[in-house]
């Protein structure tokens, strides 16, 4: 996995959410964004970095945040 890629896509699709034009195309990107987030937090748990528990943070925090819309 290319960390640097897929931090980046993370970004992208964070500053998607913040300059959607509907509620939808936000949500549809915070959903890329929060498994982008658990991709990452997956692929830190298996080389046991301490990283991950962030990741995996940011990962369940987008999820809960999409099932309260």
């Amino acid at each position: 996995m290319d960390l640097n890629r897929e931090y980046a896509a993370h970004q992208l699709a964070l500053m998607g959410v913040g300059g959607a034009e509907s509620e939808e195309t936000g949500d549809a990107d915070l959903a890329k964004a929060s498994g982008i987030a658990g991709r990452i937090s997956d692929f830190q748990h298996g080389l046991g970095a301490a990283a991950a528990c962030a990741w995996s943070k940011a990962h369940f925090a987008h999820s809960a945040r999409l099932k309260a819309q």
